[in-house]
């Protein structure tokens, strides 16, 4: 297992660094380092390639848990706080002092009795319902909790993001099916393994997005510039690429290595078998 310092060290960060940070840098590495990204005769490479992703996965996983334990941790102390302030006795304050009025003394005394009157004034500063009344006037509020955040929900399937700007976003894993992002800016986005089945993504920038092992069969990629982008592995059967920018004169810049193609529509408009 990792240390902490060594984690920081192997994603390229300074320590204290934030959860948003740790997968970034997550993300740049993987793209660089992918083993599909490799010629497959460069077997050296390769396995230098796999011994890498194996530390980013352990040192992200390892900064993570890290994170979310220093979260955890400030929520109970703040918890432990409040509970110690509620459980707390209240300031002592002196019993309020009455100046003598003689006249109405005399008042109260002459109807009452002085044994009457003594009673009352007794249980006015001793009744347990008076003090407690008493210390919640004087309490101070509690300190407000911390925000709670709640982690994304993957399932998208079937939401409304045409012409959303979604440039380096993280969406790996994340089920996108039936997704209408038509016009969407995607470039440099985190795509690995998402789900675009059956996906709108007519003219799309997908510009040097990382679509490894994303599955796009039968997807609408008409037009969707795909220049720079990482299909490794991806599965685009039946998807349809007529228009779409994968190549500059006859030099083809997607890469494309391991994808599955039957039945798609390319860009020139013939069917791949």
């Amino acid at each position: 297992m990792l240390d902490l310092d060594t984690c920081y060290r192997v994603l390229e960060l300074e320590p204290g660094a934030t959860l948003e940070e740790v997968n970034r840098a997550y993300r740049d590495l993987v793209f660089i380092w992918h083993p599909d990204r490799i010629p497959k005769d460069n077997t050296r490479l390769i396995e230098k390639a796999q011994e890498k992703i194996k530390q980013f996965n352990e040192a992200r996983d390892q900064l993570r848990q890290h994170i979310a334990r220093q979260g955890r941790q400030s929520s109970q102390r703040a918890a432990s706080q409040r509970q110690a302030y509620r459980a707390s006795p209240p300031p002592h304050s002196p019993p309020p002092h009455y100046q003598s009025n003689p006249y109405t003394y005399r008042s109260y005394h002459g109807t009452h009795g002085p044994q009457q009157a003594t009673q009352h004034s007794y249980a006015q500063h001793h009744n347990p319902t008076y003090s407690t009344y008493q210390r919640q006037r004087t309490a101070a509020p509690p300190p407000p909790e911390p925000p709670r955040t709640t982690p994304p929900h993957k399932d998208m399937s079937g939401v409304n993001l045409q012409g959303a700007n979604l440039s380096e976003k993280d969406f790996e894993g994340r089920n996108l099916s039936h997704a209408n992002l038509s016009h969407a800016d995607l470039s440099d986005a985190f795509l690995h393994r998402v789900i675009l089945h059956r996906a709108n993504l007519r003219h799309a920038n997908l510009f040097r997005a990382n679509l490894l092992q994303a599955d796009l069969s039968y997807a609408d990629l008409q037009g969707a510039n795909l220049i720079g982008a990482d299909l490794s592995g991806a599965d685009l059967r039946g998807a349809d690429l007529r228009g779409a920018k994968m190549s500059q004169g006859n030099r083809l810049l997607v890469k494309l290595t391991g994808a599955r193609l039957t039945g798609a529509i390319m860009p020139d408009g013939h069917v791949h078998t």
